[in-house]
């Protein structure tokens, strides 16, 4: 592990104090992105350490997958119905714990997951946190059908926004758009800073052929921020608490030796 870039170790580390919080028989909601990856494979590594018996349920296929390779059972939301937890990363999050989700492109079954939870813990590096949310793109899932007269209600919609820029573009895979797990397109906003997050996804989500968008308000409880060197904090918006520890970072032939 000691190879790591300091990055990729402080993405190590925020995730594996977050497996912390996971306990023998939960249900646990499965993040999406490079963050949630370690996540994922270090709740493996807990898993066949100390014979848990959990299940997860994956925000996205790719999410699924990994967590079949590594052994750990996979259902669906609609089986579940109900989470214990649910580990995630985000874009950035800000000092109320409010997050922009979506860079991965799975938006929609994250903050479906991540409410359907008892608790959300978000993992994250230093970077994503900000004073003001928007330096990051908003996402916004859209449905194909209108999707351009989707795009211009929004960027007409913005006018009355506080933020700072209104240019928006339709996320793109190569030269076709770039398509959900739900089938939908994605549109990023650069809005550069968001004055009123609460109310801008209100607005969002009234806009004809909008699905949802990547503004998570009031979801998260508690965000783990890695550090290259190891470092942890520990913020919790319920508790109003903020704890600094450190992680080890072991040598060794284990789970990760593939990184």
């Amino acid at each position: 592990m000691t190879d790591l870039s300091p990055i990729d170790k402080a993405k190590f580390v925020a995730a594996k104090r977050a497996v912390d919080y996971v306990q023998d028989g939960m249900r646990i909601g499965l993040g999406t992105g490079s963050t949630a990856a370690w996540m994922v494979r270090c709740l493996a590594e807990k898993m066949q350490a100390e014979g848990l018996d959990i299940v997860g349920v994956p925000t996205s296929t790719r999410t699924a997958d990994l967590a079949r390779e590594l052994g750990i059972p996979v259902i669906s939301l609609d089986e579940a119905k109900w989470l214990d937890l649910t580990i995630d990363g985000a874009d950035e999050f800000d000092g109320e714990l409010n997050l922009i989700k979506g860079g991965g492109g799975a938006l929609l079954q994250e903050k479906i997951v991540a409410t359907a939870s008892d608790r959300m813990v978000v993992i994250a590096d230093a970077a994503k946190d900000v004073t003001a949310l928007g330096a990051f793109p908003l996402p916004i899932e859209v449905i194909p059908f209108g999707w351009q007269t989707t795009k211009a209600l929004v960027e007409e919609t913005l006018i009355n926004m506080d933020v700072l820029g209104r240019d928006t573009s339709l996320r793109m895979n190569d030269d076709t758009p770039y398509v959900t797990d739900e089938g939908n397109y994605i549109i990023d906003l650069h809005l550069r800073r968001i004055g009123n997050a609460r109310q801008l996804s209100l607005v969002l989500n009234q806009v004809p052929g909008v699905v949802e968008n990547g503004l998570f308000i009031d979801i998260c409880d508690v965000v783990i921020i890695g550090h290259g060197d190891g470092r942890v904090q520990v913020r919790d918006i319920n508790e109003g608490t903020e704890e600094e520890e450190k992680i080890d970072l072991l040598e060794g032939d284990n789970i990760f030796a593939d990184f």
